[in-house]
């Protein structure tokens, strides 16, 4: 008799641990997926705010010149009043990074 007392014993110590190890994948599993979706929805807000400035951007190549506008008038202004040569460096950066932009939406 006390052996098979013993023996469900056993059993029903087998059936907690695996029920433990059961609900100790679960949560991993779990937490995993949380972390997945967490990175998903990272990366969809990211993709978000890059395609809303890319439309903006694209917007003011495109729908108007005001960029370019402002950078000719300061170029302008550059060479009337003897600009330091970081000032060259930087407006020159400006237009191209304005025509990257440019590429890269016309190629878009």
């Amino acid at each position: 008799m006390w052996a098979i007392i013993n023996q469900y014993k056993e059993k029903l110590n087998l059936a907690s641990t695996h029920e433990q190890r059961s609900k100790d994948e679960y949560a991993k599993v779990s937490v995993l997926q949380a972390k997945r979706e967490a990175r998903e929805k990272v990366i969809d807000s990211l993709n978000r705010e890059a395609i809303m400035w890319m439309d903006r951007f694209s917007f003011t190549l495109n729908g108007s010149q005001e960029l370019p506008r402002l950078l000719a008038k300061a170029k302008a202004m550059m060479d009337m009043y003897s600009a330091p040569e970081e000032v060259h460096g930087l407006l020159d950066y400006c237009q191209h990074m304005i025509d990257l932009m440019a590429h890269i939406i016309r190629n878009h």
